[in-house]
């Protein structure tokens, strides 16, 4: 039997798990009947702000309602190798989503945006030109990196 138990990850280990960008799941509060709007996203990473960014797709026919000052969770995890006895990881985050169109986050926004690689995933049905994309941010409230930790026999 595996004795193996989960261990907080340094934040150079979390910055280099996340990168600059990639996927993970979004969790976005409902009110107090329905269950939490999860989705899958490409994010991108600035690991001198610890603040992710979100390029998310809207519309009228979309599911996400009202975005900006939203409160979210969002989750990245994977693991080590290709096969199931790689290491796991995973980082969660909790806070308020924010429009980086808006004057008071757009100019932070600006610099690091450079620092990010949002990936452009198509999985819209249509050409992404016919898309309309909310570009957002995610500064945690909380913060967390766990990884597996395995015993020595």
């Amino acid at each position: 039997m595996d004795d193996n138990s989960s261990v907080a990850m340094s934040a150079e280990d979390r910055d280099a798990f996340l990168g600059a960008g990639g996927t993970g799941v979004l969790s976005l509060s409902t009110d107090e009947v329905d269950a939490p709007h999860a989705i899958p996203v490409s994010y991108g990473y600035d690991s001198v702000e610890a603040t992710f960014y979100f390029r998310l797709a809207v519309g009228r026919d979309r599911e996400k309602g009202e975005l900006d000052g939203r409160a979210a969770t969002f989750v990245v995890y994977g693991q080590d190798g290709d096969d199931e006895d790689g290491d796991w990881h995973s980082v969660v985050a909790k806070g308020t989503l924010a429009d980086i169109e808006r004057d008071a986050v757009a100019t932070e926004s600006l610099a690091a945006l450079d620092r990010v690689d949002i990936p452009l995933v198509d999985i819209f049905g249509a050409p992404t030109s016919d898309v309309s994309f909310q570009f957002l941010r995610l500064v945690p409230d909380e913060l967390t990196a766990r990884e597996e930790h395995r015993s020595q026999p």
